[in-house]
């Protein structure tokens, strides 16, 4: 699969000119807001775990990170990244670009609640130098997600640091 996989996906949608193919690295978030030129939390990055049935993909902000008791209450099993020739093995594309798109029957797709403050994210295309800006409403069709779950911390304030600062 690969960004080929991707575009032919965009192709059907008639949106593959949309995919922006970067002339540096974005396998990481820090590299891929460089790339992009925006915030590091507008990332949407992919994150590939282990599941009974395959794998699960949840696509996060780039500023959040899996909180495992969440995870757990969520998903009934405890977090376990896939290795690297897993996630290529059952998404469809190597690390630095997995993605929620055109990926293998054995992913199943969530959004976390991260996502939800941003009018669009950019999420990988399937290598490690591509990207779509997407709106969230078109993240969550286009991905074919199961739905938002909320397993991420380290992207909300609370109140009472909140009002510490202040």
């Amino acid at each position: 699969m690969s960004i080929e996989s991707v575009r032919e996906y965009f192709r059907k949608h008639h949106m593959e000119t949309r995919i922006l193919e970067l002339e540096t690295s974005s396998a990481t978030v820090p590299l891929a807001a460089k790339a992009l030129g925006c915030e590091e939390n507008r990332i949407a990055k992919t994150l590939s775990f282990y599941s009974e049935n395959g794998c699960i993909l949840i696509v996060t902000a780039g500023d959040s990170k899996i909180d495992n008791a969440k995870f757990k209450a969520q998903f009934h099993h405890k977090a376990r990244m896939l290795t690297p020739e897993d996630a290529l093995l059952l998404t469809g594309h190597a690390v630095g670009g997995v993605c929620p798109f055109a990926t293998g029957p054995e992913a199943e797709i969530y959004l976390d609640e991260s996502l939800k403050r941003f009018s669009t994210v950019f999420p990988a295309c399937g290598s490690s130098n591509s990207a779509i800006e997407l709106t969230i409403p078109e993240l969550e069709h286009y991905s074919c997600a199961k739905g938002f779950v909320d397993v991420c911390k380290g992207w909300r304030e609370t109140s009472t640091e909140s009002k510490k600062e202040n």
